[in-house]
């Protein structure tokens, strides 16, 4: 058997796996909410009832280094040698999230993906490219050595914002004044970032806010969810204008991911929040945006683009990367 965790500032998910034919099998899982805990030792504790495991993998939001990471929302240390005492294996590994949500990407079933790419063919042998919207921006690679997968970490997200028209220069200087120099992507393609595109469409002028948006913005629990939703509808020019520019700059910095690492085995746009606003994805501006790379936009154009509807990518990434420890 091997152990699976997916650990976040809000929740942890840990899971048990069972191998079986060279692939595993769900036996059980279970969550918890982290900050209820003193350390990912503690919530092992709680979910393994003596089981005799041959590794354990983990996907944890924030960098590793040698072996150990920091939790970035939690006060947590982590240490492979540590948790590998804990929960009485040979061996445990640590991943970057998005390593781990990159990884499991390949294990995802066909009816778990949409395509957003009409003009490309099925994934070739290649490298993978994985960018992930969510409390902010991840980014991953998925290296191919010519048989098997290795999982690179990535702090992409916080690379400089690249604006491609006069919108986007605007928008960039406005986030700027706002965050009083650097603006990353994560300051736009995150939950937080969306809200800074619909302040900047609303504080410049390109709509206006109807007194009826401003009053379900202030009697909803996630007003970017209402924003969205009202520009899935096209009830509000506003609300259909931010899901727009949101979504081409995504489609272009998908399209940066993939330069960089050439992705020939596919992109992979995980997070929570692409299956939510998935209409808006297909709807044009995001293939736009991820074209829109001049003298390579016919490579792009052959590179397969999908949207993973499965927000256990992370945890099944680290159990099959538990597989491959023994």
């Amino acid at each position: 058997m091997f152990v699976a965790g997916d650990i976040g500032g809000t929740k942890t998910v840990v899971a048990l796996f069972e191998e079986s034919g060279g692939s595993l099998a769900l036996v059980r899982d279970d969550t918890f909410k982290s900050k209820e805990h003193k350390s990912l030792e503690e919530i092992l504790g709680k979910f393994l009832k003596g089981e005799k495991l041959k590794a354990g993998c983990f996907g944890v939001a924030g960098a590793v280094i040698e072996g150990k990471a920091q939790t970035t929302n939690l006060p947590w240390s982590l240490d492979e040698k540590v948790l590998a005492q804990a929960i009485g294996a040979p061996r445990a590994k640590l991943l970057n999230d998005l390593e781990a949500a990159a990884y499991g990407m390949l294990h995802l079933k066909p009816d778990e993906l949409v395509s957003l790419n009409p003009h490309a063919g099925a994934p070739r042998k290649g490298n993978v490219a994985v960018i992930a919207a969510g409390t902010g921006l991840g980014e991953a690679m998925l290296y191919f050595d010519g048989q098997n997968h290795q999982p690179l970490a990535s702090e992409g997200g916080h690379c400089d914002f690249a604006p491609r028209n006069d919108i986007e220069i605007e928008l960039l200087r406005y986030l700027r004044d706002k965050f009083k120099g650097h603006v990353s992507y994560e300051r736009v393609l995150s939950g937080p970032g969306y809200m800074n595109v619909y302040e900047f469409l609303r504080d410049k002028g390109y709509h206006p806010e109807t007194p009826t948006l401003r009053e379900k913005l202030k009697t909803s629990e996630v007003p970017s969810a209402t924003i969205t939703q009202l520009g899935l509808t096209g009830e509000d020019a506003l609300c259909v204008a931010t899901n727009d520019l949101f979504s081409a700059i995504y489609g272009a910095e998908s399209g940066n991911l993939a330069l960089k690492c050439v992705a020939v085995g596919g992109i992979y746009v995980g997070g929570g929040i692409a299956p939510k606003m998935l209409k808006a994805l297909q709807k044009g501006s995001f293939l736009e945006g991820f074209l829109d790379k001049g003298r390579f936009a016919n490579l792009m154009k052959s590179l397969p683009v999908f949207v993973s509807l499965n927000p256990r990518a992370p945890l099944i990434g680290a159990a099959h990367y538990a597989l491959r420890l023994v």
